[in-house]
Parts: structure tokens; sequence; C-alpha cells
């Protein structure tokens, strides 16, 4: 099949019948109003209600595994079940488009100063004592001595962006939820740092993350929604300057399956 564009044929790619197949399932996910935990029909059941070979049918079913919106499994009360899309394949997908982009670490942070006072200002209401006490233990982490090894750093950027997810895990808003953990979890695996960083701008830089998590805490704890965003905005101003002092930079590569992290999906009111 073609179609033309100003005087030019261009061929349509058609859809193979395991791609439209599977098309069929989403829209029969959509129709059942199905929901993570839920079983899909057995892949006989499906065969028949689609008219296709065993074949195609796994060939649909594994498309719908590799989106990630369904697992497979096999033998007695096997079959497909959906699941929810795990955060780091979001980000693995969302990290192949960017990496044809010509992204900035200035540009990840420009994001983050509008989403995260919001996302953070918005979640006081709902925090937990549980939340507040795991606030109190990711501070006291990030409060401990720093050493100049690669490991350290890593980690110690990886528990400074908890204090952030946890925020974001107490956020009614789902999507702001969602935009600001994919961002936190870009910078997890995508801002990397030199070993020849000054430990004096290690140490200080570890010093202003604590110092304003402990007061954005302390805004929170007093439920006072306005001066934790007032602290986000200033925190997401400062936070850029160090990094790039720092010397830190974004990965020039395109993230492997086997890089992802893997750790459970973020719920509200959890710690992350």
């Amino acid at each position: 099949m073609e179609r033309v564009k100003a005087g030019v044929s261009i061929p349509v790619r058609q859809q193979k019948r395991p791609d439209l197949v599977a098309e069929e399932i989403k829209r029969l996910i959509t129709e059942r109003e199905l929901k993570p935990g839920d079983k899909l029909p057995r892949e006989v059941e499906l065969q028949q209600m689609f008219s296709v070979s065993k074949s195609t049918m796994r060939e649909a079913l594994k498309s719908l595994e590799v989106q990630g919106l369904i697992t497979v499994t096999t033998g007695p009360g096997g079959g497909g079940t959906i699941i929810e899309v795990p955060l780091d394949r979001t980000l693995q997908l969302l990290q192949n488009y960017l990496f044809f982009k010509d992204v900035s670490i200035d540009d990840i942070y420009t994001v983050r100063q509008l989403l995260e006072p919001e996302l953070a200002a918005g979640a006081v209401p709902h925090l937990t004592e549980a939340d507040f006490a795991a606030l109190d233990v990711n501070i006291a982490c990030c409060d401990s001595p720093a050493t100049h090894k690669e490991g350290d750093i890593v980690r110690r950027r990886q528990e400074d962006m908890n204090f952030h997810d946890i925020l974001a895990a107490a956020n009614p808003n789902p999507f702001l939820r969602f935009s600001c953990q994919l961002i936190n979890e870009m910078i997890r695996q995508l801002i990397e740092f030199r070993n020849d960083t000054p430990k004096a701008e290690l140490e200080r830089f570890g010093e202003s993350n604590v110092k304003i998590h402990r007061a954005i805490a302390k805004a929170a704890r007093e439920r006072d929604a306005g001066k934790v965003r007032e602290l986000m905005v200033v925190h997401m101003t400062e936070a850029p300057r160090y990094v790039k002092r720092m010397k830190g930079k974004l990965r020039g590569r395109l993230i492997l399956d086997a890089e992802t992290r893997k750790h459970s999906k973020i719920e509200p009111a959890a710690d992350s």
C-alpha cells in the first residue's frame, strides 16, 4: 500500500498480524477495565477470540510483555497478567529518545525548577509520620562523613534523590508524581561525576543538600506548604550549580537493559 504526498509515492508500513492482535488485546484490556494483577483470558481462549494460530498469539503476547504491559507465565494457571509499566523501562525509552537530542544538565534542572516546588508543596498535607521518619533517616545518611571514592559519590547522590522521591510518593497528583520520579531517575542514571572532583567541593555539596533538606522537612512537619515551596525553589536553583562545579555530566550513551535499576514501583505514602 502507498500514499501520495506532493506527487511522491511513500510506502505505508502495514502492521504484522501479531501486532494487530496485540492492539486488539490492548482494546480488550481497556474495554474490560482490567487492572494490574488481573489476568487475561487463557491463551487458547484468546486464539479462539481472535481466530489466530498459537504462534501468532504468542508473538502478540510477547510484544505486550516487551512493552511492559503484561507478564507471561507458563504451566497450569499460567498466561498473561496485567502489570504496571516499570519506571525504569519508561526511563530507558525516554533516554533512548533523548540520546539523539542535545539535552544538558541545565535543561533537566530547568524542568525541575518548575515541577519540584509544586510537587513538594502538594505533598505536605499528605505526609505521614512514616514519611517524616523516612526523611529523617535519609537526611542522617546524607549527613554522614563523605569520602572521595567514586562509589560514595554515587551513593550520596542516590540518597539525595531519595529525599525527593519520598516527597513525590506522598503527592496525590499521579502525573506530577510520575514526571518528577522520572526526572529523579534520569539524574540517578545519567549524571556522572569525575573522580578528580576536589573533596572540599564534595563536602560543600553534601552540606548544602543536608541543610536545605532539613529545612524543607521542618517546614513540612509544620504543614507550611508555602515555605516548602519557597525552599524547594532555592534548592532547585542551587543544585545545578553544585553539580556543574563537581564536573557532573550526562552520560553520552544508551542505557542497556542490564543497567536499568531493579527496584519495586514507588507507591504513595511509602519510602522511595
